[in-house]
């Protein structure tokens, strides 16, 4: 995995993969491809800034609170050299800068945990991470895990309306070419889509990564969406978490790092029992 001049995180899996991943302080994000305002139907869902062991804010992503204290977010999004994050739940974080703290002091801080299997170069295989809280967070709901290999039963159901998913998050709206446009689409504010299904079980995806559309017809994810869930259609069970895109333009396709494989529910499980980094040796 390579970091460019602009901030931006990019790597390549056989094909050129975009990650939706977006640094603080060079490139700010914006919102879901095509999307809508979320408002307050995903309060759980919130925007992560990385810090690393000095406090200086490195990069943005999203990520879904599962637990009072554990927030899921992609492996790209808590790797070295991250080593706390803050993070806001307001549906809109822009129009409170700075009273809100942003991007320094969050409404919840923690630190941050990779996959123990998560390999920067080829980060696609285990792009998971948690952030543990340093306090809890109350909310009348949280993000569900998936069983164990739930969403095999899609493999026959691709690009059908019987497989479609909630994606939210806080990154771009569209991929922009020119700074004035960049600078005109730079909010912080949830927004959610409702992708398709493409791939599963096969392709560029291995049995661990879901291929979702990305058009203007269904939506889809961008810079600054990584670690965001993509629910089970409009439930709040989290199918996977947005880890990268096959181009630069945030279209066509978008990547989803499925968390219903065992080795993802048993970090996911050691993160909510208070074990992570503790007693998991990895999975397959």
């Amino acid at each position: 995995m390579l970091k460019n001049p602009d901030g931006t995180r990019r790597a390549l899996a056989g094909v050129a993969v975009m990650l939706a991943l977006m640094v603080i302080l060079a490139t700010p994000a914006m919102a879901v491809t095509n999307g809508k305002l979320d408002g307050n139907n995903h309060p759980y869902v919130g925007l992560m800034v990385a810090k690393n062991s000095s406090g200086t804010p490195l990069w943005r992503c999203s990520g879904t609170l599962m637990s009072p204290i554990v927030f899921l977010t992609a492996g790209h999004c808590t790797e070295a050299p991250a080593a706390t994050a803050e993070i806001w739940f307001d549906a809109d974080v822009e129009s409170g800068i700075p009273g809100n703290g942003y991007p320094n002091t969050g409404q919840a801080s923690g630190t941050v945990h990779t996959h123990p299997n998560y390999d920067p170069d080829a980060f696609y295989v285990r792009d998971l991470g948690v952030v543990i809280l340093n306090a809890p967070v109350a909310m009348a709901q949280y993000g569900a895990v998936p069983t164990q290999d739930q969403l095999d039963v899609y493999a026959t159901k691709r690009g059908q309306s019987k497989a479609w998913f909630t994606a939210v998050g806080y990154g771009l709206q569209q991929s922009f070419p020119d700074a004035a446009s960049w600078k005109e689409h730079n909010v912080r504010v949830r927004m959610y889509a409702t992708p398709k299904l493409n791939q599963i079980n096969g392709g560029i995806v291995g049995d661990f990564s879901l291929l979702l559309s990305n058009n203007a017809h269904s939506g889809g994810t961008c810079f600054g969406d990584s670690g965001g869930p993509n629910f089970l259609f409009a439930t709040n069970t989290v199918a996977g978490v947005t880890s990268f895109g096959l181009n630069g333009n945030c279209a066509g396709t978008g990547g989803v790092f499925r968390i219903d494989r065992s080795w993802s529910l048993k970090f996911i499980d050691d993160a909510m029992d208070g074990t992570v980094g503790d007693d998991y040796t990895g999975g397959p």
